[in-house]
């Protein structure tokens, strides 16, 4: 009596499932294959974004285990071995009932469990199972996307860009609050249809919206793991904008917020400016300037082969040549060491451009670049967009503008 929104194809999965074997086979020929916990994992593998456990054996059939919704997996996966489970201790017996049997080594998704558990599951499955960290196998496998992934991510790319280039400047006057302007920012969004949750990867990040910082709220002291400061809401919710903190004529506006469609994330920053274009001091222009430079230099350099590590160490070169090094990528214990970031179906997907960072680029890999430059006592300007990575170098899938947008 019911109808998914959206079946994912059985052949994408089937392209998934052979790119991480073929990891396992080269990171981990000992593994008989590998069993997934977190729920983004679970959809990635499954099409479900399921409550249970995945295992996908080096050979055979894959199985998804649920504690609960197995009618709702039923309706949006295509795959035909979905079963129920009550206990742990059951996962065994039902992956051999499968077709399916647990390896005596399984490559384990470690990040996608508490420490409490993981602690006992290997008890759990019984003594003849041993686990193995499987999480940076699932990283590689995530961060080449298939052309299905693609179109989701470009559609995704072209509504954020709409919506903080074209629409949100419309609403925009200087003297309202951040906490005005977020709820401008939700309003465009939702009308292009923002799905809403964000997810972070990293273990207890959390994101709502984004960081809408004016003036001196991008250099407020954060914990986020990016340049950007912001106020936010409260201490217990540091996220969108500060109801208290308005923003005023001649301070920039940063609405670093990313944009959900069908559970991808794209990335992007878009700098506004409370004034004419001839009242933006030099300091913020030149800052600007360098970081859209930093990022045409980067999406050149992002072909296929080419290392995180290098590109990296380039763009750290030429800011302390051009004595730009104070105030890039943040001020004083806000500075980050890196200069994007993977993103897909959670912002902060592998890899980094950032030192020892030695995976090669891929053709398919989506990344976002955020060259930012801090102020001191005026805030931050520079660029954020999300680009794919092709043979002739990254291209920008959230617009093509890239400048200040003043608002009078």
């Amino acid at each position: 009596m019911f109808a998914a929104v959206e079946t994912i194809p059985a052949q994408e999965l089937e392209q998934r499932w052979a790119r991480c074997r073929t990891l396992m086979d080269r990171h981990l020929p000992g593994a008989g294959g590998l069993l997934a916990f977190s729920r983004v994992t679970l959809y990635w593998l499954s099409g479900h974004l399921g409550n249970g456990l995945f295992w996908l054996p080096r050979e055979g059939a894959p199985v998804l285990l649920c504690r609960k919704g197995e009618e709702r997996a039923r309706l949006e996966s295509p795959l035909e071995n979905i079963l129920a489970f009550r206990s742990y201790r059951d996962v065994p017996g039902l992956l051999e009932q499968a077709g399916s049997p647990l390896a005596p080594v399984a490559a384990c998704e470690m990040g996608g469990l508490p420490w409490s558990f993981g602690q006992k599951l290997e008890q759990e499955l019984g003594p003849g199972t041993r686990l193995v960290p499987g999480d940076t196998l699932l990283a590689l496998g995530r961060m080449r996307k298939t052309a299905w992934e693609l179109e989701k991510l470009r559609l995704c790319g072209e509504r954020h860009h709409l919506a903080l280039y074209e629409m949100l400047p419309g609403v925009l006057r200087p003297g309202m609050s951040e906490r005005e302007v977020s709820h401008l920012a939700w309003e465009a969004f939702y009308a292009l249809g923002h799905s809403g949750p964000l997810r972070m990867g990293a273990y207890g990040e959390e994101c709502f919206l984004g960081h809408v910082a004016a003036g001196d709220s991008a250099n407020y002291p954060s914990v986020f793991n990016g340049p950007v400061g912001l106020r936010g809401e409260h201490p217990a919710v540091p996220f969108m904008g500060y109801a208290g903190k308005l923003w005023r004529r001649g301070e920039p506006l940063a609405c670093d917020i990313g944009f959900c469609l069908e559970g991808y994330v794209t990335d992007k920053t878009q700098v506004y400016w409370a004034g004419p274009a001839s009242s933006v001091p030099d300091a913020a222009r030149r800052g600007h300037d360098f970081c859209v430079e930093v990022q045409a230099l980067l999406a050149g350099r992002m072909v296929p082969g080419a290392l995180p590590e290098d590109l990296y160490r380039e763009v750290m070169d030429l800011a302390d040549a051009r004595g730009m090094q104070e105030g890039f990528m943040g001020l004083g214990a806000n500075k980050v060491r890196f200069l994007g970031h993977g993103i897909g179906l959670v912002i902060d997907e592998f890899p980094a451009i950032a030192a020892r960072i030695k995976t090669p680029l891929e053709e398919g890999m989506v990344m976002a670049l955020e060259p930012k430059f801090a102020l001191p006592g005026l805030g931050m300007v520079g660029v954020e967009n999300t680009f794919e990575v092709t043979p002739g170098g990254a291209r920008c899938i959230t617009g093509d503008a890239f400048g200040l947008v003043c608002v009078e």
